[in-house]
Formats: C-alpha cells, sequence, structure tokens
C-alpha cells in the first residue's frame, strides 16, 4: 500500500535510537523526509548514513530537548531547510526512576522536562507550520500512565501527561484538520531497555519474567511493529483517525492475567 508519504517531512524526536530510529527508517522507506532530533550528534549522525542508505533525505539537529531553550531548534532549522512540516513524531524521553518514596521535587519536576515538557514546546514551535500543511502530530507514551510499574512516578505521571494532551490537542486542532494520536508501547527491545535489564542481579531470568507476562507470542514488541503503526498513523491512510490511544502490546495491557504463564 502507498502511504503517500513521499517527500513529506517529518521531526521525530530522539530519533536516533531505538523505537524512535524504527520510525525514522519506516519513513524513509515510505520516501519521506526526516528531521531526527536528539543530544549526542554521533549518534544522529549513524541514523542519517542508515537514511542515506535508504535513498531517502534526512536531516539532524543536535538538541538536549530537556532545556526549553533548546526544544526551538530542530522547528527553525527544517523550516529553514524545507519551508514545511507535515508532522512531529514526539518520541524522546526516559524511564529516569524518580519515585515517591525516594525521589525529590527537583527530580520529579527534572523527569517531567525530560518526558513531556518538549512534547508541548516542540508542537507549540511547530504550530503554524502544521496549519499550513493540516499536518499530524504522533506521541509515543507509556503503558506505565495506566498499569504502574512502581518507583517511577515522574515518567508514568509524563505518560499520563502525553495521553492526556494527545485527546487535549486533538479537540484544540481539530478546526486546523489537524490529527493527533499517540501509541502506547508496553514492553519493545531498545537499547535503552537492554541497558536496564542489565543493571539487574538476574537480568535473563527477569527478562523472561517480562516476556511470559506478554500474551501474544511471550516475546517483546520490536522497535519496527511500532514504526510500522506509526507510519499509517501518520499517513492519509489514516485520514479519519483522531484522539487515539492505540496499542502496540502484544496484548500486555488489556486481555487477561490469566494468560500469563506460570
Amino acid at each position: 500500500m502507498d502511504l503517500n508519504l513521499k517527500d513529506k517531512v517529518f521531526i521525530i524526536t530522539g530519533g536516533a535510537k531505538g523505537i524512535g530510529r524504527g520510525i525514522v527508517l519506516a519513513l524513509a522507506k515510505e520516501g519521506a523526509i526526516t528531521v531526527i532530533v536528539g543530544r549526542n550528534q554521533d549518534d544522529n549522525n549513524l541514523a542519517r548514513e542508515a537514511v542515506s542508505a535508504l535513498g531517502a533525505e534526512c536531516i539532524c539537529v543536535e538538541a538536549e530537548l530537556s532545556n526549553p531553550d533548546e526544544c526551538k531548534k530542530s522547528i527553525d532549522a527544517t523550516l529553514e531547510k524545507y519551508g514545511r512540516i507535515d508532522g512531529v513524531v514526539n518520541n524522546a524521553g526516559q524511564n529516569d526512576g524518580i519515585g515517591l518514596e525516594n525521589g525529590s521535587y527537583k527530580g520529579f519536576i527534572e523527569s517531567y522536562h525530560k518526558n513531556v515538557v518538549h512534547y508541548y514546546l516542540t508542537v507549540q514551535h511547530a504550530l503554524e507550520a502544521l496549519k499550513n500543511s493540516k499536518g499530524v502530530i504522533l506521541n509515543i507514551s507509556s503503558k506505565t500512565a495506566e498499569t504502574g510499574q512502581g518507583g517511577t512516578s515522574g515518567y508514568a505521571a509524563s505518560n499520563g501527561a502525553r495521553n492526556a494532551l494527545t485527546r487535549e490537542w486533538a479537540v484544540e486542532l481539530l478546526k486546523y484538520g489537524i490529527r493527533v494520536n499517540a501509541i502506547i508501547v508496553a514492553e519493545c527491545a531498545t537499547p535503552q531497555y537492554d541497558t536496564w535489564i542489565q543493571t539487574l542481579d538476574n537480568p535473563e531470568e527477569t527478562l523472561k519474567k517480562i516476556t511470559d507476562r506478554i500474551p501474544l507470542e511471550n516475546r517483546m514488541t520490536t522497535a519496527e511493529e511500532i514504526a510500522n503503526t506509526a507510519v499509517f498513523l501518520l499517513s492519509n491512510r489514516s485520514s479519519h483517525t483522531t484522539g487515539q490511544l492505540v496499542y502496540v502490546d502484544g496484548g500486555y495491557v488489556h486481555l487477561d492475567r490469566a494468560l500469563i504463564k506460570e
């Protein structure tokens, strides 16, 4: 199916690794132009090389999005280069373990800046361009907002805010024809996830316990699977879909817990 994404311009925050990189590459395969935003330019450049190998166009913007002053850089660079923005994918973030019992005001607020404040600011800076293109916004979110995880109040609250903003923006932007959706991720295999697993006492045993709880095929979701849904939601093939929280999680959040292996 042709998703009609050729030469459309998409900004992807956290686009150098993991889910973001998967979305960048999936868009590149459809002929879209991607703008990778990330804090490490070496990582950004590696992702750009992968895009170039697919014959697609890409630019990179080095930005620390937890700093509000940095959030405008990607928008300015994109408009200077291409003069348009067809979509924004808010993806950058970190499950930083800022809990209630062992957290602090400073840590909690910093977690919000890492995980949701830049979602708001990036879209706000891009809004005029999105109005002009009748563009699309896609927020990547996490099951922690609904299931809880323990010890990660900042991240869970940020994801609750991501979900709420998805629906709030979908309503506010109806008059401009701008669609807004979110993908909810549960257990997805990414470099960040792999790093976290290795910090545990029994990483292999813990990973098996996790995958045993994923109803469909008892395995992790892949970044490519998230990306495949993302490109559909970014395309006009989903032209009447807005305000939706789409779960790409192998049934983790909603299917009966009785399915869990003993």
